[in-house]
């Protein structure tokens, strides 16, 4: 992008200092990443980089590690219960933030701003804290060490993504649509499903893979709260970096890297979407 004529010299000494500035933030956030996708291809078991791979000796590299990841049985089993946990954890967390964010969005509601609170406080509060309270409580009921119990766990996290999502889509939201199909005699639950839910969809649906990332990604409470039977792919790197280091943490990470990337890629064009629809111009 070329500079205003009008840029003086100050100005453009400072347009090239920002970009300078950001690109140093950008390096140092990406940097572990970069260097943790090449180390999973190491043909030794080491966490660093050997003669070979430096060379760009091609006997330096391997997918051995990857075939370890999907060889064995308690990867698999935790790549299963990771799926099963974050599919569910997301059904629940989005069914449960699309109708608070609905209710949020009338004019009628009281409390508002109280409510929200209370909605995103598990994004406030430290996590530690939140996985402490959720063992204790889930303990008291039977239902730690349990499917449904770190399920409820991690819609409890992904809530309020789902909250925040579609709320900043009800935003712009035209209420007159709904008041016109009431007026035409459409029931508000028809009223729902064919106006307002097409509308808002976007930012539910990017609401749900934020949810499922948060779940697919959580540690904390999965330790508090998961039992042996519910291992998770994140648990399991963790048991694996105390227990046995291994490389093929490496391949773990760089798959649940690359699984980020295209959510995060998915939710970006569902913005531009829902801007579309809104009738904005996507930035």
């Amino acid at each position: 992008m070329s500079m205003p004529a009008y840029y003086t010299t100050k100005d453009k000494i400072w347009h090239y200092a920002f970009r300078v500035i950001c690109y140093s933030i950008f390096f140092f956030l990406l940097a572990p990443i970069l260097i943790m996708i090449p180390l999973s291809f190491n043909a030794q078991p080491f966490f660093t980089f050997t003669r070979e791979m430096l060379t760009l000796n091609p006997e330096g590299f391997s997918l051995r590690w990857y075939e370890d990841f999907l060889s064995s049985a308690s990867w698999r089993r935790s790549i299963q219960n990771s799926f099963i946990i974050g599919i569910a954890a997301t059904l629940v967390s989005t069914t449960l933030g699309t109708l608070a964010a609905l209710g949020l969005s009338r004019s009628e509601m009281p409390y508002k701003g109280l409510i929200m609170g209370l909605l995103i406080s598990p994004m406030i509060v430290p996590l530690i804290i939140s996985a402490a309270g959720m063992f204790f409580f889930f303990s008291s009921i039977n239902i730690a060490g349990t499917y449904l119990g770190v399920i409820l766990a991690h819609a409890a996290l992904g809530v309020p993504f789902v909250v925040i999502t579609v709320t900043a889509t009800l935003v712009g939201f035209d209420h007159s649509l709904t008041r016109a199909a009431a007026n035409l005699g459409a029931s508000p639950t028809r009223t729902f499903f064919k106006i307002t839910m097409p509308l808002i969809l976007p930012g539910v649906i990017s609401g749900a893979l934020f949810a499922f990332i948060t779940s697919f990604d959580e540690i904390v409470v999965v330790l508090f709260v998961a039992g042996v039977e519910q291992r998770t792919i994140p648990r399991e790197m963790w048991s694996g970096i105390r227990e046995d280091i291994s490389p093929t943490i490496l391949a773990v990470a760089t798959i649940l890297v690359l699984i980020s990337i295209a959510l995060l890629t998915v939710v970006e064009l569902l913005r531009r979407r829902g801007e579309r629809l809104r009738g904005l111009t996507p930035q």
